[in-house]
């Protein structure tokens, strides 16, 4: 089967549709699928649910397509350096899951395991909690029943992700941080599409260095892509 596409439109052609859940890799701006992003915005589907960290910044990763409204729900971790995510929330015009970050991470896997639910402590007592069914299991000291809460495995009509290389079968290598949310987020969806900065032979990868297999990536793109920076730190230089 012929994974590679010419560009990120071709790779979504017939993908795209209204109202469906989509898997994004990212974390804060490190691994953020932007081509991916770029080309769902000028296909003009709308009405999107994004299971993903968080939402990038104002005009980059998904904050672009809230910007032009395609997306009505987020379900995340974060809300934080992205104004426009903070104010259609606040302004009632966003849905908004919020899902403590292992939660997210787990969801994910859990649906790319097949996995339909699981329990976890995460989240008792707060408003996370609310509505969830809470069932006691004897995990404390000396057996004693503590409370957990069920929370659903994420099953992805569609999941985009970043890469660093890739091979024509669609192995894929991710460069450090950047494999954050990508390798559950790749998992859980019904279709994977991979972006990545270089594509090698079939067999040039080092098995022991391939961070997700193959069989979970349906359709490849390679571009160049833009390194930024979320938040730089820095010191005054000391005067002597």
């Amino acid at each position: 089967m012929k994974k590679l596409y010419p560009d990120a439109d071709a790779a979504l052609d017939g993908v795209l549709e209204d109202g469906m859940l989509i898997a994004a890799g990212g974390f804060g701006l490190c691994g953020i699928p932007e081509l991916l992003l770029e080309a769902i915005k000028r296909s003009g589907v709308k009405d999107l649910t994004f299971a993903s960290n968080n939402a990038g910044v104002d005009d980059f990763g998904i904050g672009i397509l809230l910007q032009t409204r395609q997306v009505k729900k987020m379900i995340s971790s974060y809300v934080g350096e992205n104004a426009e995510f903070m104010r259609q929330y606040l302004s009632g015009e966003l849905e908004l899951e919020f899902n403590p970050q292992g939660t997210l991470a787990e969801r994910m896997r859990a649906g790319g395991a097949g996995i339909p639910g699981f329990y976890t402590k995460t989240g008792v007592g707060t408003v996370i909690a609310d509505g969830k069914e809470h069932k006691d299991f004897p995990t404390g000291p000396d057996g004693q029943p503590e409370i957990y809460i069920m929370e659903e495995g994420i099953f992805a009509d569609l999941s985009i992700v970043k890469a660093w290389k890739a091979d024509e079968t669609g192995n894929l290598v991710f460069r450090k941080t950047a494999r954050n949310f990508n390798q559950p987020a790749a998992t859980c969806g019904r279709i994977c599409v991979a972006e990545v900065e270089e594509i090698v032979p079939t067999g040039s990868l080092d098995p022991d260095s391939i961070h997700l297999p193959g069989i979970y990536v349906h359709r490849l793109i390679t571009g160049s892509h833009e390194k930024r920076i979320e938040q730089r730190t820095t010191r005054k230089k000391e005067t002597t």
